[in-house]
This record gives C-alpha cells, structure tokens and sequence, in this order.
C-alpha cells in the first residue's frame, strides 16, 4: 500500500474521511461513490448520476454499476475494519437482486461476517429510500494478506 493510501486509511479509521481513500480506488472515484460513519460503522452512498443508468425505459440504474458500488464498498469497509497494509483482493462476490433500483441515490451498510487470517466474508446490503426493503444484497470474499507483487 502507498504512503498515500495508508494515510487516507488512517483518515478514515480515526476521523471518519473516506474522500482520499474512495480517490485511490479508480472506480468508487469514477462512479462517484462518497461514505460517512453512521454510529461505529461507515455508511456508503452511490449518488445518482445519468451515466449509471442501465434501462432508460423503466428508468432503472444498470445492475453492473449496483453491484461494483456493493462489491467496493465491502472492500472499503474491510480496508477500514481490520487496517490492512495491503487493499484486501476480492476473491468471489455473489449479488441478489431483489427490486428495481429507481433513479436516485442508493446507499449501502456492510456486515463482517467471519474473518481468518487470509480471508474475510462480508456482507453487504443496499436499499434507497427504506433500509428495511433493500434492492440487492450482496456476499463477498476477500484476500487478505498476499505475498509481494
């Protein structure tokens, strides 16, 4: 990790600012994806924007860019979670769909399930206007430790 990522990971774990952290990762930047602390855990929010809509008909928020805000935001809270000195790798991730996501903000609140020493199980749910009845819910495994590039 960069001195500049571990000093956004710091940020972040002591103060609750992901800004810099979310910029190191090219596409949570991309798509515009912001995070706060809500309690003793980071809250992730993908605000709406026109290019990530999939089906303009319906209008709907195209499912790959749902699911690459869920899959970075279980990497991010991971990140902050268990201070890794390496970005954890993402080894599966496995998405429901459970409703149309309508054009406006979604947001997104992570569970560690089980952690060993390599990997770590995460859970993430995302809903927009009721937590209680989310659009997708999410399973995702990440590597935690690998040897040097």
């Amino acid at each position: 990790m960069s001195q500049a990522m571990a000093e956004a990971l710091r940020a972040a774990q002591q103060h609750g600012q992901f800004e810099a952290l979310i910029k190191g990762i090219p596409y949570a930047s991309f798509i515009g994806m912001r995070a706060q602390m809500d309690g003793q855990a980071p809250l992730f929010q993908l605000p709406y924007q026109e290019l990530l809509v999939g089906n303009p008909a319906i209008p709907a928020l195209h499912g790959g860019s749902i699911a690459g805000f869920m899959e970075n935001a279980g990497l991010l809270h991971v990140l902050w979670a268990h201070q890794e000195q390496r970005i954890p790798k993402s080894i599966d991730f496995s998405i429901d769909y459970l409703r149309s996501a309508r054009t406006r903000d979604c947001w997104a609140r992570c569970q560690l399930v089980r952690q060993g020493r390599r990997v770590a199980l995460t859970q993430i749910s995302c809903w927009q206007d009721d937590e209680a009845r989310p659009i997708t819910v999410a399973r995702a495994h990440f590597l935690l430790q690998t040897s040097p590039d």
